[in-house]
């Protein structure tokens, strides 16, 4: 098969895409009311790493301040769309790898309209119900092209991608999850939960995360990002199944740990969900320091809402080798929804 070479991430134009058409009236039309510019001081090469709506917080303030934006994204979601494409042809659970796509796109009309397509749900009585037009767009290339990581590349040449993503492993994971409690009237014994559907939404307190298989391959490209960058950012998300599973494949967390660039921890804006019942936001920090003690970080950064004991804050923070940093970054509208622009004033005052 002809091999097509496909430019990465960066400027839309540069990438190659079409022209963009003439603005015409309609909701793409002007920009966003209150939208605004968050002015880079420099242009850093940042990888953010993550998966779902936490990184695609991320990636979202972060495009404002560097083009030299890569994704690392989790590749072990069993649900939804993702789980039936992954289970019918055998290939990475998209989902998360759409959403990082999406948050990645500019807010012109060019980069709106694609964002809609790509999270375009039908909605049928049959066999398509349900799926995300992105899912199965970036499927086709992977089966058309032969590499995951060339098939997003295309996908996000055409979005006018700021920014590159890339699947954290070769294969296809699976998240098992050590859960204590399941059962309310025997709540110190300890049951194994597979799936990242089934550890998500699980009652009980989760113990401990591990992959399987167990020390799977990384993709070199994630690798070498992790290394050649100057800032990686890790979370916000789903603390044991976006999250930690970055620490958990061996050569990402070898990189990770031996990379120049500066780190940062992003924290949640709660502490405690389905997942992380019974977490406070110091436990969580904790938690991962337990599955990656080698891991250092340079900042853990925190919204107000979610700091209600600092001085444990600060003390689980130095135990990274991190100061603790508390800035506003959640929504006015929704205390558990980052806000764009704020999050992106933090991490530029952090990236100087």
């Amino acid at each position: 098969m002809h091999r097509r070479q496909a430019p990465v991430g960066g400027d839309g134009a540069r990438a190659g895409r079409p022209a963009e058409p003439a603005r015409r009236a309609g909701r793409h039309a002007a920009p966003r009311p209150g939208s605004r510019v968050i002015a880079p001081v420099s242009r850093p090469a940042v990888v953010a790493l993550g998966g779902g709506h936490g990184l695609a917080a991320s990636l979202a303030a972060l495009r404002h301040l560097t083009d030299r934006l890569t994704a690392i994204v989790t590749v072990a979601d069993d649900g939804g769309s993702s789980g039936r494409l992954r289970r019918e042809l055998g290939v990475l659970p998209p989902g998360d790898l759409r959403m990082a796509l999406s948050a990645l796109c500019a807010d012109d009309e060019w980069g709106s309209t694609w964002r809609d397509v790509l999270q375009h749900r039908f909605a049928s009585q049959g066999e398509l119900h349900n799926h995300a037009v992105g899912n199965l767009l970036i499927v086709a290339l992977w089966e058309l092209l032969g590499d995951s990581v060339e098939g997003l590349d295309w996908v996000g040449r055409l979005l006018g991608a700021r920014g590159r993503v890339l699947p954290m492993s070769a294969v296809p994971l699976d998240i098992e999850a050590v859960v204590r409690g399941i059962d309310p009237a025997r709540p110190d014994d300890l049951q194994t939960v597979r799936g990242q559907s089934a550890v998500a939404t699980t009652p009980g307190r989760v113990e401990s995360v591990h992959l399987l298989p167990e020390q799977p391959p990384a993709r070199p490209e994630a690798v070498e990002a992790v290394r050649a960058a100057d800032w990686v950012v890790l979370g916000p998300g789903s603390w044991f199944t976006s999250v930690m599973p970055h620490l958990l494949v061996p050569d990402l967390a070898a990189a990770l740990c031996e990379t120049t660039a500066r780190r940062v921890l992003t924290l949640n804006l709660v502490s405690s969900d389905d997942e992380t019942g019974g977490f406070s936001t110091t436990a969580l920090v904790e938690v991962l320091a337990r599955h990656a003690p080698d891991l250092r970080f340079d900042v853990v950064l925190a919204d107000p809402g979610v700091v209600t004991d600092r001085p444990a804050l600060e003390q689980a923070a130095a135990a990274l080798g991190a100061r603790l940093v508390v800035l506003p970054v959640a929504a006015s509208f929704a205390a558990a929804t980052h806000d764009p622009f704020r999050l992106a004033a933090a991490y530029r005052d952090l990236l100087r």
